[in-house]
């Protein structure tokens, strides 16, 4: 990915300020479920509106704003599209095993 002007950055939750309660939160939607589970598909990161959901745009646009504000993923612009890639590092780091049971978890 190409590097981005601070002022186009969404601002991301540093590894040390993630918290479980909204990481928690964030995955215990059905809707940001399915996104994660198509993150976790794509580790070179997808745009927000390559999931087929049975939401609205701007619905999808609310729900990956608490995915990012919680930790979960990582948006940057590239070009005209926002790309959205998993945190996983990070979420394995601090919650070893969180993601792996979220992600085997039947649906």
């Amino acid at each position: 990915m190409t590097s981005v002007p601070s002022d186009l950055a969404l601002p991301h939750p540093q590894r040390a300020e993630m918290r479980i309660e909204a990481v928690l939160h964030a995955l215990a939607d059905p809707v940001r479920l399915t996104i994660v589970r198509a993150l976790a598909r794509a580790p070179q990161g997808i745009s927000c509106g390559a999931v087929n959901l049975p939401v609205s745009k701007s619905t999808v646009t609310h729900h990956m704003r608490i995915l990012r504000e919680a930790g979960v993923i990582r948006t940057q612009p590239v070009g005209t599209s926002r790309i959205s890639t998993l945190r996983r590092d990070d979420l394995d780091a601090l919650y070893p095993g969180l993601l792996d049971g979220v992600l085997a978890a039947e649906r």
